[in-house]
């Protein structure tokens, strides 16, 4: 985080570097810039294993989120008078939760909207969020329209009230699994002068590990709102999705899952959860981790083992957040995002459905990368480079006129073997995995010359041959010859040339002038 000086009409600032939907930001508040992806953690006033001050010193935490609800009725003109920054002894950036979660939970709170927010004003919160509707997981269609426009009321007469031009507003999207109440939602949300948005109510959706329910919500709305607003995941805080998260569209979490693990002898890490009791070594060189061995943190009391796990839990958070930003920076956020859903089916689930928003990844992924790209399975083929080729290939590759002749193959390079008047009437498809039957003069482009695989010829996927078949039925009125080309791609190189009234020469031998050597198959139309 770093200081600046006055307002800001815009207080997000996007940074060259993205990846997929991530990217890394700055958001701009009166008291610094914070550098996002970010992740609140969030301070509960009553009972707290890390204080707010060691947040900010020990841990370099430059904001924080607290609960403006339980603020104000425990606590009330006390926070007003000292103002909250000076009664939680915290410099930092503090953004102020409304009671929604309350909500979500107990069914209602004892403050008003206005209420809500007038106090966040008053106590110099630096970001506040509006008291909205939640919507709880499970709910029918007509509650969660209710609630929805609820809290479109509610974000209508907030800006009748709110003064302070120095302070950010987080605009709460509703509508839950509802995903066409959530697009609404998000569309008069982004209408508004909010200057963060916010997925609302997921506690519940995660809690019940469906990550592909959630992906679908926040795909949904990062589809719908501005770039220039950052989207906030509201209760989202455990390192293992945080990837899932950012990959999609995520800039801001806020959790107090650090201290509630805690609490019940949990142990995060980035592939999931442990209980204290289960370890035997800690995996993890933290700071908390490399002082002592599970067996001697069980003999200690139980604020020792909360405060201990607390400390662990955060830094597990911090470090998979840097961990995901130099992701994004050196571009293989997709191989981060692989790593991670492969820990635990659920998370798998949700990776296998990027396929849905395979487009949207595209869109907003770099067109270039300075590393190379990793292909493992078939699930790879929706990473953007891989839907962006084939993509461009079909929109801006054409044979040129006077070509009769394409030479499909695999292995070594034919073209030295023909004579000049034969390369000026043919073109070369090379079979690579995983994206099909390549343009020869394309191979050292990126992403193809970059690609690094794991499979053979053999298992180039379904997608890349239909890809070369569209690009042939659009581009008629030649012949082909394959060399070295067998098992199913073959087959299916039948099967189109058959459909689409080709003719296939298989397996041409070319001698130094042209074709001269033995065919091992028959020249046929098929």
């Amino acid at each position: 985080m770093a200081d600046r000086d006055g307002p800001r009409l815009d207080p997000f600032e996007q940074t060259p570097e993205k990846d997929l939907m991530g990217r890394i930001g700055r958001l701009w508040t009166e008291r610094g810039v914070l550098e996002t992806p970010y992740m609140f953690p969030v301070v509960n006033p009553l009972t707290q294993p890390i204080s707010p001050r060691e947040l900010r010193e020990r841990f370099g935490l430059g904001a924080i989120m607290v609960n403006a609800h339980i603020l104000k009725k425990n606590f009330g003109d006390a926070v007003v008078d000292k103002g909250v920054h000076r009664f939680l002894d915290y410099d930092g950036i503090i953004a102020t939760d409304s009671g929604a979660y309350q909500i979500l939970v107990y069914g209602g709170i004892d403050s008003a909207p206005d209420e809500i927010v007038r106090f966040q004003e008053s106590i110099g919160s630096d970001i506040g969020v509006i008291l909205d509707i939640p919507t709880p997981y499970g709910a029918n269609r007509e509650e969660a329209e209710r609630g929805v426009l609820e809290t479109h009321r509610r974000a209508e007469e907030a800006f009748g009230i709110i003064s302070d031009e120095n302070m950010l507003w987080i605009g709460p999207i509703q509508g839950g699994t509802h995903l066409d109440l959530l697009a609404s939602s998000a569309l008069k949300m982004s209408s508004l002068p909010f200057h963060i948005l916010a997925l609302g109510s997921p506690t519940q959706i995660l809690k019940q590990y469906r990550y592909d329910l959630l992906s679908k919500m926040i795909a949904t709305v990062r589809s719908i709102i501005p770039p220039s607003k950052p989207l906030h995941l509201f209760g989202a805080g455990h390192p293992s999705m945080f990837s899932l998260a950012v990959a999609l569209g995520c800039d801001l979490f806020d959790s107090a899952s650090y201290a509630l693990f805690a609490r019940e002898g949990r142990y995060m890490t980035e592939y999931g959860t442990m209980r204290l009791e289960e370890l035997k070594y800690f995996p993890c060189s933290c700071s908390a981790c490399s002082e002592y061995e599970p067996s001697e943190v069980l003999k200690c009391d139980k604020g020792f083992i909360e405060r201990f796990l607390a400390e662990h839990n955060l830094n597990a958070c911090i470090e998979e957040l840097r961990r995901i930003k130099q992701a994004i920076s050196d571009g293989s956020l997709w191989e981060l995002l692989g790593q991670r859903a492969r820990a635990h089916p659920a998370l798998f689930r949700a990776f296998a459905g990027m396929s849905s928003y395979s487009d949207l990844l595209e869109r907003h992924s770099p067109s270039t990368k300075d590393g190379g790209i990793f292909y493992f399975d078939r699930l790879d083929i929706w990473r953007p480079e891989i839907q962006r080729y084939w993509k461009r290939f079909l929109e801006r590759y054409s044979i040129p006129e006077g070509v009769d002749e394409l030479i499909v193959y695999s292995g070594s390079d034919p073209i030295k073997r023909l004579g000049e008047e034969k390369i000026r009437r043919t073109r070369f498809f090379k079979l690579i995995n995983p994206y099909g039957f390549v343009p020869w003069e394309l191979l050292e482009s990126f992403p193809l010359f970059q690609t690094e695989g794991s499979g053979t010829i053999e298992e180039v996927p379904e997608e890349a041959i239909s890809v070369f078949r569209e690009f042939l039925k659009r581009n008629r009125g030649v012949r082909i010859s394959s060399l070295r080309i067998s098992g199913r791609p073959l087959q299916r190189l039948k099967d189109i040339c058959e459909e689409l009234g080709i003719p296939l020469e298989i397996n041409v031998d070319l001698g130094p002038g042209g074709r001269t050597g033995a065919r091992t198959g028959s020249a046929k139309h098929i």
